[in-house]
């Protein structure tokens, strides 16, 4: 994650530097005004849950979880940008997102551990607005909001954790646009969170199994994730 808050600096240094220097020449400087065009992305990511502990008791043992260390996965995805003043512009950004989780359960008294992962293949389906600050010279920084759709084209029955296929969220982020002399490229980063509550509570694939005391011990769990993406348009 200590990349991640380097990346972050990085780009709300940008703005700042950026007013710092002088008038030059512009590469594409009519591009901004197209009324729709396409590109393609390629990052980083790293998947998050937010767990909440039944607290229940499974044969005098208590079990909790939590994911203390991220994975790296790998996004990629179409962009569809759609012009709508100097300003706003709407976004649809299609993306799958190969990653995994990875879940320690810890008992409460014994102290005892247990290590699963969770992998997931989550196309999503992202609608944002992107706000533009005024352009300088050769970059131009930019927020964007908005929500998303997914689905988890991995799931597998018998594992110990078990998600819902579908989920939905909001989404915001920040980034800068780069003006080459052919194209755009745009250093973005973006923060994912989940409104949907996606631990599977019916685990009649485990009935008379032992591990049914790991899902058991959690009640909820809602996603977040952290995108680094680099966007060519």
């Amino acid at each position: 994650m200590k990349h991640i808050y380097i990346a972050i600096g990085l780009l709300l240094s940008l703005p700042f530097g950026l007013f710092a220097q002088q008038e030059k020449v512009k590469n594409q400087p009519y591009v901004d005004n197209k009324l729709f065009h396409l590109g393609f992305h390629v990052g980083l990511h790293a998947q998050d849950m937010i767990l909440t502990h039944s607290g229940a008791d499974t044969h005098g043992e208590v079990w909790f979880a939590e994911i203390p260390s991220y994975s790296p996965g790998f996004s990629v995805g179409v962009i569809g940008d759609l012009y709508m003043n100097p300003y706003f512009n709407l976004r649809f950004t299609p993306t799958i997102n190969f990653g995994d989780k990875k879940f320690v359960f810890k008992e409460q008294e014994s102290g005892e551990e247990f290590h699963t992962s969770v992998r997931s293949s989550y196309l999503t389906f992202p609608l944002a607005i992107k706000y533009s600050a005024l352009r300088l010279n050769n970059f131009r920084p930019y927020l964007i909001g908005g929500i998303y759709g997914a689905f988890d084209l991995g799931r597998k029955r018998g594992n110990p954790i078990l998600l819902k296929g579908t989920d939905f969220g909001l989404e915001f982020g920040l980034g800068c646009n780069v003006y080459l002399p052919f194209f755009r490229l745009c250093p973005e980063l973006k923060f994912s969170f989940g409104l949907v509550d996606l631990l599977e509570k019916d685990r009649s694939d485990l009935q008379g199994q032992e591990i049914i005391k790991y899902p058991d011990a959690l009640s909820k769990a809602t996603s977040r994730m952290v995108t680094l993406t680099f966007n060519f348009e």
